[in-house]
C-alpha cells in the first residue's frame, strides 16, 4: 500500500483491507460529488480551530492555500480519486498532507466523518433545493403567462374523466400553479427544519475541544448548532422529508404529463406539444409522441422508489451513526437530478404549447357541460335544487334521445320540463354565459383568471 495512500485509520489494523470488502465499502465513486461543499465545511472548521488557537496562523493559512488548491484541481477535474482512501472526506484529507504536512493532520482535530458527512449532506442539499425552486418558480412564471394569454379560452373541465362543466384554459394552468405553490412551500420547511449544523457532534459524543460551535454556524449560515450530538450524526430525516417533497411535486407533474399526453393524442386535439420535446417512429412516420410528458410520468415511480429506500434504510438503525448510512447519497442524489431534470423540461415545454381553442370550444359543447347552469336558473326562480337536479336530469336524456345538446333545443321543448324557464335561459346554456357566471373568487371566469393571475404574479415577487 503506497503511505498516501493509507487508511487514515489503519493503526489499529494489523492486515490490510481485502481488496474486496474495499471496493464495496468505499463509497467515493458517488460521494465526490459533496468535494467542494466538503471543502467549505472543513474551511469553516479550520476558521474555527484557529480562532480557539488549536491551530495556529501560520497552520491555517497553510490550509486555507492546500484546500484553495484542491478545490481547483476538482474544478479543473484535475483530482486524483483513490478507492483505497474509502470517501471524499479521507481523499481531500490524504491530499492536502501530501500537499502541506503535518498541518494538514491537524484539520480534522474535534471532528469525525460522522459530523463532516451530516454537515456536507446538509450543506448541498441545501443549495440543490434552492436550485429546485428556482426552477419552480421558472416553471410557474411560464404558466402565468400561458394562463394570462388564454384566460378566454374555454374548454371541457372534467370529472371522472368525463364532461363536467365548461372552465377556461387559464383557469386550469392556475391549478398547476397552486400545485407548484405547495411543492415551493414544502421545500421551503425542508430546507428550514434541516438547517442546524452537525459539526461539534464529532463521532456521537461531542468532543473535549473547547469548539466555538456558534462560530462554525455563522460562517456556514445555519440557523442554530444541533442540540444534540447523537441525534446530529445519526438523524437523515432531512433527507426523507426532501425525497418524499420531491415524490409529492413529481406525482403533480406526472398528473400534467397524463393531462399533456391525453391532450396532444389525436383523439382530444386540444394542444400541440413543442417539437423539441416529442420524438417520431422509427417505422410509422406519422407519429409525433409525447415522450418528456411520458418520461417524467414514469419516473415519478422512480423517485417513489427512492422515498421508500431512504425509509427502509432507516427503519432499523440503532443510534447512532450506522455505516447503513452510506447508502442514503445516491437515492438522494439521484432523487435531486431527477426532480430537477423534470421541472426543467416542463418548465420550457408547458409554456410554448400551442392551443387548439376551436377543438377544445367544440368539445366542451358535448356532453351537456352546462347542465348545472340550467338547475342554477331554475334555482335563482325559486325552485329547490334537488327538484332542479331531477327536472334538468330530464331534459338531458330528451337531448339525448333527440341527439341535441341543451342550448339547441327549442324554447318550446325547454318549457315543457319546467314553465320558469324563459327565453333567456340561452344566456347560461351558451358556453360563454357559464364560464362568465363564475365570477367568484377561484371562479373561472375570465375576469377571475385575469385576478388570480395577478395575484399569483405578487407570490412570485415576493420571494425574490
Amino acid at each position: 500500500m503506497n503511505k498516501s495512500d493509507q487508511r487514515l485509520w489503519s493503526g489499529r489494523f494489523n492486515e490490510p483491507t481485502d481488496t474486496f470488502v474495499e471496493k464495496f465499502t468505499a463509497s467515493i465513486e458517488f460521494d465526490k460529488r459533496l468535494a467542494l461543499v466538503d471543502i467549505r465545511g472543513s474551511l469553516a472548521h479550520a476558521k474555527m480551530l484557529n480562532k480557539i488557537k488549536i491551530l495556529s496562523n501560520a497552520e491555517f493559512q497553510q490550509i486555507e492555500q492546500g484546500l484553495s488548491q484542491i478545490k481547483q484541481d476538482i474544478i479543473e477535474d484535475n483530482m486524483q480519486w483513490s478507492v483505497s482512501l474509502e470517501d471524499v472526506h479521507m481523499n481531500i484529507e490524504a491530499k492536502l498532507t501530501q500537499l502541506i504536512g503535518d498541518a494538514g493532520k491537524k484539520l480534522h482535530t474535534g471532528r469525525s466523518r460522522n459530523d463532516q458527512i451530516a454537515t456536507d449532506i446538509r450543506l448541498y442539499l441545501r443549495d440543490e433545493i434552492q436550485r429546485c425552486q428556482k426552477l419552480i418558480d421558472d416553471f410557474q412564471q411560464g404558466l402565468l403567462n400561458l394562463a394570462e394569454r388564454e384566460a378566454d379560452t374555454i374548454m371541457p373541465g372534467f370529472t371522472h374523466l368525463q364532461v363536467a362543466q365548461p372552465v377556461t384554459f387559464g383557469h386550469h394552468m392556475l391549478a398547476w400553479f397552486e400545485m407548484l405553490h405547495r411543492d415551493y412551500d414544502r421545500l421551503q420547511d425542508c430546507s428550514r427544519r434541516m438547517n442546524q449544523l452537525p459539526l461539534g457532534a464529532a463521532a456521537l459524543a461531542g468532543t473535549s475541544y473547547p469548539l466555538d460551535r456558534n462560530y462554525t454556524t455563522e460562517i456556514l449560515d445555519f440557523s442554530t448548532p444541533s442540540r444534540n450530538s447523537i441525534d446530529a450524526v445519526s438523524d437523515r430525516d432531512f433527507a426523507i422529508e426532501f425525497c418524499a417533497a420531491a415524490a409529492i411535486c413529481m406525482m403533480h407533474l406526472s398528473r400534467m404529463a397524463e393531462e399533456l399526453v391525453l391532450w396532444s393524442s389525436a383523439q382530444f386535439n386540444f394542444i400541440l406539444l413543442p417539437d423539441r420535446y416529442c420524438t417520431g417512429s422509427s417505422i410509422m412516420p406519422q407519429k409525433k409522441n409525447p415522450d418528456v410528458p411520458e418520461l417524467v410520468r414514469g419516473k415519478t415511480g422512480r423517485v417513489y422508489g427512492h422515498l421508500m429506500s431512504l425509509l427502509t434504510l432507516m427503519k432499523s438503525q440503532p443510534l447512532a451513526y450506522n455505516k447503513d448510512n452510506q447508502e442514503d447519497k445516491e437515492p438522494l442524489f439521484d432523487t435531486l437530478d431527477t426532480l430537477q431534470g423534470s421541472l426543467r423540461a416542463f418548465a420550457d415545454m408547458v409554456p410554448n404549447l400551442t392551443v387548439n381553442k376551436e377543438v377544445m370550444y367544440q368539445s366542451a359543447k358535448q356532453g351537456y357541460s352546462t347542465a348545472t347552469d340550467l338547475a342554477d336558473y331554475l334555482v335563482n326562480r325559486g325552485l329547490p335544487f334537488r327538484d332542479a337536479h331531477e327536472v334538468v336530469g330530464k331534459a338531458v336524456a330528451f337531448g339525448i334521445d333527440q341527439g341535441q345538446d341543451l342550448s339547441e333545443l327549442s324554447l318550446e321543448q325547454m318549457q315543457t320540463f319546467d314553465n320558469r324557464i324563459e327565453a333567456d335561459v340561452f344566456d347560461v346554456l351558451i358556453l360563454e354565459g357559464s364560464v362568465n357566471a363564475r365570477n367568484i373568487i377561484g371562479g373561472t371566469a375570465p375576469a377571475q383568471v385575469r385576478f388570480q393571475v395577478q395575484q399569483c404574479k405578487k407570490i412570485l415577487s415576493e420571494r425574490k
